[in-house]
């Protein structure tokens, strides 16, 4: 149906196309001018404005939902049907133009205000909302869908008014946002695969059963899906692995790069690799003489989906086993049977609870040997050994499981498992569990000792990596990449050519944003402070900053000083964090609303910036990578929790005292604007020009990464975040860009820090912190 809608579609626009051609050659249809006289271009302008920025919010919201439900084909094929919106209708509009005679586009599909190939005849912008609304289901938020088309509906009635676009042309660019919808839906698919059991009915048959009945088993450890097959005479186990399905292949990757194994695996990305191992590990294992369950056939469902068919081996895992049948015999065969293993070089690598069983008959079985190692070294065979010893110490004690080792494998081989029992080493499904067990490790090693004197005493030097460590090193490695492009062409003799005017104003308007925090912070504490002993906190706070994460040192001098003054320490913890909050709340709004403005002609056709598109994406992103990561929104709550802490109280307070209120919020603008004022003035003192909205936005991007850094100040950080930004956003060369941002931060970071410590002393002094 899909593909059906989009090739109506894009008939019906061809078609429409060459009759207007055809009905219109060489006559003359008047535009409707009456309608650009129904109200004036800058209320127009306001309306399509707010419901842009309320169609892109929402489209960031959106996203975000769809990210956090895991649903991550539905958002490529909403972003595929935007994007491919967006470029239908460019290239249409490209297409008609070429192909129109001199005297232009017939007047039915050219209005007067037509200004670039994106806006004449078809409104991009239009197509790519409406493909991205019409390809994303939004039946369970019905109001959220409404009111993106109510914002298209704004935009679209306000470019029309507004003389960018024709009614026909409107007309064809909602057709063309439909069609690109229906070619990203078809092109992109549905959120999961189809279940392919009919073709694996049919791969089964051709092997000589008949199924009798199938039912799914859920997924593996990698996503893959399982099924339980009935035939005749028996039962089947079937793991599918799909290209089309991707989620295992991310967490292989993710598994690599955190190193979240007992030793680096081989990373097998592709589906027939993976297949190929799988029963490489199982032929070998049987040689071995060991009981795994046999692969007895390999079947191929289609393009990249292979059916991996194994025997169904019933089996008490180890979890599931009563401790008393874990006699020393029982363990004896658990070990004489990962022994088998090892002769042949074959090693296990995951080896938990889970993955031990013991089959009806008795015989001992190994089972998830898919993500083995064959001709193995002794380093993962001891790893081996180490995480056999403790799954069987948690379930029946340490004395137990090392003597039953040692009386299997050997004192030697026990021996070289000693250095390798600690958390680095052990799988990563029973590093969870230890984490309620942490004394089973030092008493495995122990009794190691105890039964082997000769065993090394040291244990292996097993480092892994932090998800932070990898974070950092990232992030550095990627600001410098940047710093380097960006200073490739930087003549550093221009830093000496500074405009002392400018400076000199750049200086000023640094001072000003210590007068617009001390009124921002009277103005949000209910009790009276006196101006100037406020502005030395502020300053007094410049040189705390220096030693502490952005915003912190900041925070802890305020709440000093407002107790000192007579507040009590509840109420000055909830107003100083009342006046950082309401900083918070009023930065991602500002944010918006200067990347609208930033490099947009909303005056001529109403559409939205690339800047406010690449910010909404940022944010989007960011927000998911939080809610979706613990250790991420753990660290966000702890660096907000003092910003929101019994803040409530204090606002609706502030809300009953308007006077208190325009200035608490009046000196937070104010303190934002002195700022882009700094950034300004410090770019003009090198020659450089750039749209204050531009700036605003490099300011606010620069200080929401500056906050977020773990560095005192965003130190490192925000250097790199303005000069990027200045380049590309606000379209200063680097020769000017680089010298502005060393002297804005000179300014506004370092200058400060001198009369913040005699401020600093001074306040003490005075017994006012």
């Amino acid at each position: 149906m899909d593909l059906v809608v989009a090739a109506v579609g894009a008939l019906v626009i061809a078609a429409v196309l060459v009759v207007v051609r055809i009905t219109t050659d060489g006559q003359e249809t008047a535009y409707p001018a009456e309608l650009r006289t129904l109200l004036p271009p800058s209320v127009l302008a306001l309306v399509a404005g707010v419901a842009n920025l309320t169609v892109i919010v929402l489209i960031g919201i959106t996203a975000v939902e769809r990210l956090l439900r895991r649903e991550f084909r539905q958002i490529v094929r909403a972003l595929a049907a935007s994007a491919f919106g967006y470029g239908l209708a460019g290239a249409l509009n490209a297409t008609v133009q070429a192909l129109t005679p001199s005297e232009g586009l017939p007047e039915v599909l050219m209005a007067p205000e037509s200004q670039s190939v994106f806006t004449s005849p078809l409104h991009a912008y239009i197509a790519a909302a409406v493909a991205y609304v019409r390809a994303l289901p939004l039946g369970h938020v019905p109001r959220v869908r409404a009111a993106m088309w109510v914002g298209v509906a704004a935009t679209s009635a306000s470019v029309l008014l507004a003389g960018v676009t024709t009614t026909l042309s409107l007309v064809l660019t909602v057709l063309a946002g439909w069609t690109s919808a229906a070619v990203a839906s078809y092109a992109v698919g549905m959120s999961r695969p189809v279940p392919a059991t009919g073709r694996l009915v049919r791969e089964l048959r051709r092997f000589g059963w008949e199924p009798l009945g199938h039912r799914p088993l859920g997924v593996d450890a990698e996503g893959n899906q399982r099924y339980a097959v009935d035939t005749v005479d028996r039962r089947l186990d079937v793991v599918l692995f799909r290209s089309e399905d991707t989620s295992g292949v991310w967490k292989r990757l993710l598994a690599a790069v955190m190193l979240r194994g007992p030793a680096a695996p081989s990373v097998l990305l592709g589906v027939q690799r993976r297949v190929e191992h799988a029963a490489l590990m199982d032929f070998t294992a049987r040689a071995a003489g060991a009981a795994v369950p046999r692969v007895l056939a390999i079947g191929e469902l289609g393009l990249g989906t292979l059916a991996l068919v194994t025997e169904h081996v019933p089996l008490r895992t180890l979890d599931e086993a009563d401790t008393g049948e874990l006699t020393d015999a029982a363990l004896d065969e658990v070990f004489a049977e990962l022994a088998l293993l090892h002769r042949s070089r074959v090693t296990h690598g995951g080896i938990d609870g889970s993955t031990v069983g013991r089959r009806l008959d008795g015989r001992v079985v190994f089972t998830g040997l898919a993500n083995g190692t064959l001709a193995a070294s002794p380093l993962k065979a001891s790893l081996d050994v180490a995480a056999l010893m403790t799954v069987l110490a948690l379930r029946v004690g340490e004395r137990r499981a090392v003597d039953s080792a040692i009386r299997v494998l050997g004192g030697e081989s026990v021996a070289a498992a000693l250095p390798f029992l600690q958390t680095a080493g052990m799988p990563f499904a029973l590093r969870g569990r230890l984490r309620a067990h942490r004394g089973t490790l030092g008493a495995i090693r122990s009794r190691i000792t105890e039964a082997v004197p000769d065993a090394p005493a040291r244990p292996a030097r097993l480092e892994r990596m932090r998800p932070r460590t990898v974070v950092s090193v990232v992030a550095a490695t990627a600001v410098g990449l940047i710093l380097a492009y960006q200073l490739a062409g930087v003549d550093f003799g221009t830093i000496s050519e500074a405009n002392l005017g400018w400076a000199a104003a750049a200086f000023g308007a640094s001072t000003l944003c210590m007068v617009a925090a001390a009124m921002a912070l009277m103005g949000f504490v209910p009790i009276r402070l006196p101006l100037w002993p406020t502005v030395l906190v502020q300053y007094a706070g410049s040189f705390v900053r220096i030693a502490a994460p952005a915003g912190l040192g900041s925070l802890a001098i305020n709440t000093r000083y407002v107790s000192r003054m007579g507040a009590s320490a509840g109420l000055a913890i909830s107003a100083v964090g009342l006046s950082q909050a309401v900083g918070l709340v009023l930065h991602v709004p500002l944010l918006l609303v200067c990347a609208y403005l930033t490099g947009t002609s909303y005056l001529a056709d109403f559409s939205p910036s690339v800047t406010l598109i690449a910010v909404t994406a940022g944010l989007s992103v960011a927000v998911a990578l939080v809610l979706l990561v613990p250790a991420l929104r753990r660290a966000v709550l702890d660096r907000a929790r003092p910003y929101f802490r019994g803040t409530l109280p204090q606002l609706l307070d502030l809300l009953q005292h308007p006077r208190r209120l325009v200035m608490g919020v009046g000196g937070t603008l104010l303190l934002t604007a002195a700022f882009v004022a700094c950034l300004a003035f410090s770019v003009a003192a090198f020659g450089g020009q750039a749209e204050i909205a531009a700036l605003a936005v490099v300011f606010l991007a620069g200080n929401a990464i500056g906050s977020a850094a773990p560095t005192p100040g965003g130190l490192g950080a925000v250097e790199a975040a303005l000069l990027g930004g200045l380049t590309t956003v606000a379209g200063v060369p680097a020769a000017v860009g680089l010298p502005a941002v060393l002297l804005y931060r000179l300014l506004t970071f370092w200058f400060p820090v001198l009369p913040g410590w005699g401020a600093f002393h001074l306040l003490q002094r005075w017994k006012a912190i």
